[in-house]
């Protein structure tokens, strides 16, 4: 007997309603990175609403992690698309990033406007030297995991001293393609298994990489800033292997060591604020978008975020359309395994190479350093959760 179709379609809505619901309350509610948030979407996914299993949702957050963008937006933009197909998807990934990104829109204002009139930013000197204690943290966490032979040590050491010594966005894209292609030789070494003919659908591909070629053209030609910064973020976006803190080294270079739009205190204010706001730590991307245009006004800073916002997370959302498809296939493959250990490994020299260069000029500085080291041992030894750590170093800024 086949359903009637008239109540089929209340009954799906509905649960795409409860759906989205959830992904708003967990985008007001998680802090701590892709860790916490998967252990959060296990909860109310799995447990409480059973939209999946636990092992699709593991094997979802596994295929998120090897594409570069943010693995918990791609994750959770993806069991979007696998109930209501692409529609729900978008909607899904608005939801999720709508309340870090306002945030963070908002003290990017708040910073440009603090400097204009001339009043002090030292209520957020001691939130500073604690981002630059989360990146070493989260540095370190990353090794552990991808860092586990000789070749992959070499390959981080390396990759490390390049983006030491050269520190132009450009050496990032380098820097991880090498480290790819050197582990994808010893695809040997990996378990065969049995291979399935891929079948590709390619429209979101070709749409990934469309935007990405007509960007970077628009931008040449009209030397638009908004269209830039659409493009240097939708360029980082696809490039970007491991998460926001990996993420951070490249905006680094880019934006304050290259072309400058940001001071260096205003980058670590930031990449301190965004530690302490719920979602994905991608929305970094909307704080320096409103900064990179403080001189067109207030307009110009919410015009800013949002094309910086759309640059740095759409190409993590394409993407995971494009391999979804065909990925039980793609799996299969030693070679495809094989690269991602030098693509991790590679990711980790990056960020190993960012945290040094943001804690060279705190060295002179002993208080900084104390608060550098202070961050990492209770970030190691304790449980207190980064937003509070954050609260407290802004609360103790506005006191002293």
């Amino acid at each position: 007997m086949l359903p009637n179709l008239t109540t089929v379609k209340p009954v799906r809505r509905i649960r795409y309603i409860i759906f989205l619901k959830d992904v708003l309350i967990l985008s007001l509610t998680t802090f701590g990175g892709p860790q916490v948030h998967l252990a959060m979407m296990f909860d109310r996914f799995v447990r409480q609403r059973r939209y999946l299993t636990e092992e699709e949702l593991m094997e979802l957050n596994a295929l998120c992690q090897v594409l570069p963008g943010p693995t918990s937006t791609q994750t959770i933009t993806a069991l979007g698309f696998k109930i209501g197909g692409p529609n729900l998807a978008y909607l899904t990934l608005l939801l999720w990033v709508l309340p870090a990104v306002s945030i963070m829109t908002a003290a990017g204002v708040g910073v440009y406007y603090l400097e204009q009139n001339q009043l002090s930013l030292r209520f957020a000197r001691f939130i500073q030297p604690m981002a630059v204690g989360f990146l070493i943290v989260a540095g370190y966490r990353i090794g552990r995991k991808v860092i586990k032979n000789q070749t992959s040590l070499v390959l981080a050491v390396l990759a490390a001293l390049t983006a030491y010594a050269f520190r132009s966005p450009y050496m990032t894209p380098v820097v991880i393609v090498v480290g790819g292609v050197t582990t994808a030789l010893t695809y040997q070494k990996q378990q065969r298994m049995d291979k399935i003919p891929l079948r590709v659908e390619w429209a979101n591909f070709f749409l990934w990489l469309g935007v990405l070629v007509g960007a970077a053209t628009l931008g040449a030609i009209t030397q638009s800033l908004p269209v830039r910064l659409f493009e240097n973020f939708y360029r980082n976006g696809s490039l970007v292997f491991g998460g926001g803190q990996v993420l951070t080294p490249m905006l680094y270079n880019e934006f304050v060591a290259f072309k400058q739009y940001l001071t260096r205190e205003e980058f670590l204010s930031g990449l301190g604020l965004v530690q302490a706001v719920p979602g994905p730590v991608f929305a970094f991307a909307s704080y320096i978008g409103a900064l990179s245009m403080r001189d067109a006004g207030v307009y110009g800073q919410f015009w800013g975020s949002c094309v910086s916002t759309a640059g740095i997370f759409l190409p993590g959302t394409f993407l995971i359309f494009f391999v979804y498809r065909f990925w039980d296939q793609l799996k299969r493959y030693r070679v495809v395994r094989a690269s991602l250990e030098g693509i991790n490994a590679a990711s980790t020299g990056l960020t190993a190479a960012a945290a040094l260069v943001l804690f060279e000029p705190m060295v002179p500085h002993w208080p900084s350093v104390m608060i550098v080291i202070c961050t990492i041992v209770l970030q190691e030894f304790t449980r207190v959760p980064p937003f509070l750590l954050i609260i407290g170093g802004l609360v103790a800024g506005v006191v002293f």
